[in-house]
């Protein structure tokens, strides 16, 4: 009697097999373009590499680390770098939210001015700050024309030359950018809520402000607070804006601490302190980061 064996089933017949195939090449690409680039950043932060001066690297082992937290121009770029990122995500979700309310309004041409007011987030990063140094320009800026035609000033003004008054004008510039972000997000929370629940907060005699108390914002806050978080990263992120408006002064006051990974590393050549500066800041950003998740995780789970 011939036995008859089961014949094999090809390998592409295996959804899991298959899948893994498919995969391969972007999991290979992200292997050798990502993660491959961050060890050897890691490896080479633990090192003194100094291109100005190759006959002294050496594995160094923590020094670098130590270093910094003494160094007192990357502990200047830390706090300012706190205090842009901090301002411009409360400037940012108070303005997000009171733009998304308005625009979840009917009125007419609400369409329109949706579509318009994604334009500043969809602007290039360098584009942006192109045309906010240009704005600000002590010669020719559109700020100093503006105010002159107005009479609020009666000479043209050097707005970047004070630290305080700098660091302001960044903020603004990258809110303006920022902004519409945070109100797509907003507004998408808002159109989520029943209009029920507003049905019902009137007919208990609620006004508009306290259904936006007790309906609005509690509903909304996780997403005010995914918001926050993001904005708070992007803005440690921030590089464009800075160096091509103030390039990091006066005086170091709007230098970040991205500024101050590429003048170390691409200027003064000091490979492993730009390292280990890129992945302390890294560091410092994570911590906070996981308790704020999951702090808003409990709130979220609570409401």
């Amino acid at each position: 009697m011939k036995i008859i064996r089961p014949r094999s089933r090809p390998i592409f017949d295996d959804p899991r097999t298959l899948g893994l195939l498919l995969i391969a090449p972007a999991m290979l690409a992200i292997l050798g373009v990502v993660l491959l680039p961050m060890f050897n950043s890691l490896w080479l932060s633990f090192q003194q590499h100094d291109l100005s001066r190759p006959q002294e690297d050496a594995f160094i082992w923590l020094r670098n680390y130590a270093d910094l937290l003494r160094d007192p121009r990357y502990l200047n770029s830390l706090q300012a770098t706190f205090k842009f990122s901090l301002f411009s995500v409360l400037i940012e979700l108070a303005l997000g939210v009171a733009i998304a309310v308005t625009l979840n309004q009917e009125f007419r041409g609400r369409g329109f001015v949706r579509g318009l007011m994604i334009l500043p987030w969809a602007m290039p990063s360098i584009v942006n700050a192109a045309m906010w140094k240009w704005i600000y320009n002590a010669d020719y800026g559109a700020l100093n024309a503006l105010l002159s035609q107005l009479h609020i000033i009666d000479r043209y003004q050097v707005w970047l030359a004070e630290p305080t008054t700098a660091m302001i004008l960044i903020i603004l510039a990258n809110v303006w950018k920022e902004t519409p972000f945070t109100v797509i997000l907003i507004l998408a929370a808002l159109q989520t809520i029943p209009e029920d629940l507003y049905e019902a907060g009137r007919v208990d005699g609620a006004t508009e402000w306290q259904s936006f108390l007790g309906i609005t914002l509690p509903l909304i806050m996780p997403v005010l607070m995914i918001a926050g978080l993001l904005q708070f990263i992007w803005g440690f992120q921030t590089f464009e804006l800075i160096y091509i408006v103030t390039g990091g002064g006066p005086f170091s006051s709007t230098e970040m601490t991205n500024l101050r990974v590429y003048a170390t590393t691409f200027r003064s050549l000091r490979f492993g302190y730009g390292a280990a500066m890129a992945y302390l800041t890294s560091l410092i950003i994570f911590i906070p980061a996981v308790i704020y998740i999951r702090s808003a995780y409990r709130k979220v789970v609570e409401v």
